[in-house]
């Protein structure tokens, strides 16, 4: 367990995708909080290549505030985390918070975390409460709290709030994994000796649109399952057997059937056949895509291609 010592310098980090219509709100309310923590802090903005004005605003806004600002500009989109862990690579604080640019988590929220931090603990989660989204955002949400929880053994309450706070051990542990497909709040649960979760508040997207769709949500979810937990594999191991002593049962007793019931039409039973064979054939072609995923995963590990690619840094 990491003594209790007050943070001395906290690294505040962002990842930004086409937020044009976000950033000019976002340093109004962020800069003013961090200017009041009372010590040492640094903000690192990471570009996930943003093919609006972002970078421009960015630029503009960071100027106003010199050395205590750090543009991380990507060479092309790689994705939301793989954003972060460029930024973590950058960071120079003791202690770190993330939060997305849409402002739905507040950024006046950010002491809360600090708190945490400064008490000693590795990782900091935040619970959204009174969510601002849509019902199936929530309700999908929900879901795959609940599934990833079942999977991976991992006990979050919620997977999807990206206002976190993590020590300096937990960001130096994550900057040495080098896989392709990863989760940061997993990675931060799976390193961290004293996690705590607490809640903190949600506010409604003001501007702009989210950046995931049911799709990106869905392979979120899969890289999360895959790259922590064979459970899946196992899963689909266990249902085979199963579906294989269904099948010798089922078989069993046609046999019993045809020598000792001849009255009876074996005719009856083809849609039943038909069925047993749908559902056989479900089971493999879903269990081939739970393996697809995994040899995927390899596939892209043993390309070894580099997970993100740092254009320019600018600022401090």
């Amino acid at each position: 367990m990491r003594n209790p010592i007050p943070i001395k310098k906290l690294s505040v980090v962002i990842p930004i995708y086409n937020e044009e219509a976000n950033i000019p709100q976002l340093f109004p309310r962020l800069m003013p909080v961090l200017e009041g923590l009372g010590r040492d802090y640094e903000l690192l903005l990471a570009d996930d290549g943003s093919r609006d004005r972002s970078m421009e605003l960015l630029k503009q806004n960071a100027a106003q505030y010199p050395g205590k600002v750090k543009i991380v500009e990507l060479a092309r989109n790689f994705g939301q985390h793989p954003a972060i862990l460029a930024a973590f690579r950058n960071v120079t604080g003791d202690g770190v918070i993330t939060l997305d640019a849409d402002l739905q988590n507040p950024p006046e929220e950010i002491p809360k975390l600090l708190a945490q931090l400064d008490e000693g603990f590795d990782v900091v989660g935040g619970v959204r409460q009174n969510r601002q989204d849509t019902f199936f955002r929530k309700f999908a949400s929900k879901i795959v709290n609940k599934v990833t929880t079942l999977i991976t053994g991992m006990k979050l309450q919620d997977y999807g709030c990206m206002l976190r706070g993590y020590s300096r051990e937990v960001i130096d542990q994550i900057n040495l994994c080098e896989e392709n497909s990863t989760f940061i709040p997993a990675l931060g649960l799976l390193f961290g000796r004293r996690t705590i979760e607490i809640k903190v508040a949600h506010e409604a997207r003001s501007s702009g649109r989210t950046k995931y769709s049911l799709y990106r949500l869905v392979r979120l979810n899969f890289d999360l399952m895959t790259g922590f937990s064979v459970v899946p594999l196992q899963m689909f191991t266990l249902l085979g057997f199963a579906v294989a002593a269904g099948g010798l049962s089922f078989g069993a007793y046609l046999l019993v059937r045809r020598f000792l019931l001849l009255r009876h039409s074996e005719a009856e039973g083809v849609f039943t056949l038909f069925a047993l064979a749908f559902f056989v054939m479900g089971v493999l072609m879903a269990g081939l895509g739970i393996v697809g995923e995994y040899i995927g995963r390899i596939y892209q590990e043993v390309r070894g291609r580099p997970r993100f690619t740092i254009r320019k840094i600018h600022g401090a």
